[in-house]
This record gives C-alpha cells, structure tokens and sequence, in this order.
C-alpha cells in the first residue's frame, strides 16, 4: 500500500469512529436529562464568555443538572460539568465550599446539604454511574423510585465517584484522543493558524468563539477542535 493510500484508510477510519460518535450524541441529544436552555442555567466561574468546564470542556448548561462549583486553593471559583471532573480536579486542588445543583429548583445548593440518586436509571455525565441531588430528601425518594438507584449523601457519592476514576479517565481519554485527531483535520480545513495552544479545552474553545478563528465552529466539532488544540 502506498504512502497516500495508507494516508487515505487512516482519515477514512478516523472519520468512521467520529461518525459513530456524533451519531451517538445526537440520538440522545433530545433525551439529555441533564440539560436545560442557556438562560435557566447559572453560569457562576470565570466569565459568561467561558461556559465549559474547566476539567473536561463540556458545555455546562447541557449537562447542568449535574454541574458542581468549588473554591480552590487560590480562591478561585471552578464549575464542573459533573461530580467526575469535580473529583479528578480534587487531586490537583484542595477544593472548599462544594455546591450542587438541585435537581427540583436548579439553583445551587451546599452538596453536603443534598440527597443524590447514585445508580439511577437516567445516564450521568462522564460516569457510568449517575449521580443526580436534591435538596429534599422527599424529591431524591420520588426520583429513586421512577428510575432506580441509592439514596445516599455526598460523601458517600463522592467516594464512590473517586473510586471510580482511574476506570473513567482512561475511557474519557480514549474517547478524547480520537476526537481529538477529528479536531486536527476540522482545523487544518476550516481555521485560521494562529500557533496557539492552551492547557484545557475549556480555554481553546472559549478561544475559539471569542476570535472566530474557526467561523461559526459549534457544538462536537467546536469540542474536537478544542481536545487537539489543548494536546489531548
């Protein structure tokens, strides 16, 4: 096989696998249980022009219900996508002042108030093992019994989310490498070469849609782009 068609197979196979994971995506976009529209969400660290999270790079209002604040070490205010990336963050920071959405209300509440519903039926986000709060130990029963799970409380949950984590950073890097791969052939085709690199896809992306570089790039093409230009 030549050099050019080796080339060819590669970007045929790298397109396949992106295919089947946008196809995914979009099956269940209309299913997502942890979204909600941009203006119910509160978007509470960094700036309203950075509204992913600063872990994973996923947009936080598609996954709000999951969402978490903390307060690092610096005293800067983090929002996380999940209580996964809240967890892997917490071996790099010592983080205080947890908060989590309720899923009843959808305003913050201090996590070690909540009663999550770990195991339910409904997908999590970034775990294969969902984890959803409430307030009201009354709204958590009613969850848990239409789809399942535990009733438990946040420091149980978060154990069960560290224990977990070695599992799921070595999938969500898998997954991450390959859409990372798609963002480099998006961005050679559709960008303008500035030669700058970031340390998370957060910061990519909201650099992308600050400057245009990328035109109007949105939604997995804009997180693709965003995994190769923050080196995943």
């Amino acid at each position: 096989m030549t050099k050019t068609n080796e080339e060819y197979v590669m970007r045929k196979s790298i397109f396949l696998v992106f295919f089947v994971l946008v196809i995914g995506v979009f099956a269940q976009e209309g299913k997502m249980y942890q979204s909600v529209p941009f203006d119910k969400a509160t978007i509470l660290h960094n700036s309203k022009k950075n509204i992913y999270c600063p872990l994973c790079g996923m947009t936080l209002h598609l996954f709000y219900k999951t969402n978490h604040t903390a307060v690092d070490e610096n005293g800067v205010l983090r929002q996380y996508c999940s209580m996964h990336c809240l967890a892997e963050d917490s071996l790099k920071h010592q983080l205080t002042n947890i908060e989590v959405v309720d899923n009843e209300t959808l305003k913050f509440i201090p996590a070690r108030e909540a009663f999550y519903v770990v195991g339910s039926r409904v997908k999590g986000t970034m775990t294969n093992i969902s984890k959803y709060a409430f307030r009201k130990k009354e709204f958590a029963d009613a969850f848990a019994t239409k789809y399942g799970g535990r009733v438990l409380s946040f420091d149980e949950a978060f154990m069960i989310a560290k224990r977990a984590l070695k599992k799921e950073i070595a999938m969500i890097h898998q997954k991450q490498h390959r859409m990372a791969m798609m963002g480099k052939m998006i961005y050679s085709k559709m960008c303008k070469k500035d030669g700058k690199r970031f340390k998370t896809t957060s910061d990519a992306k909201a650099y992308i849609k600050a400057t245009g570089i990328c035109g109007n790039l949105s939604g997995k093409k804009l997180q693709a782009v965003g995994l190769y230009l923050s080196g995943k």
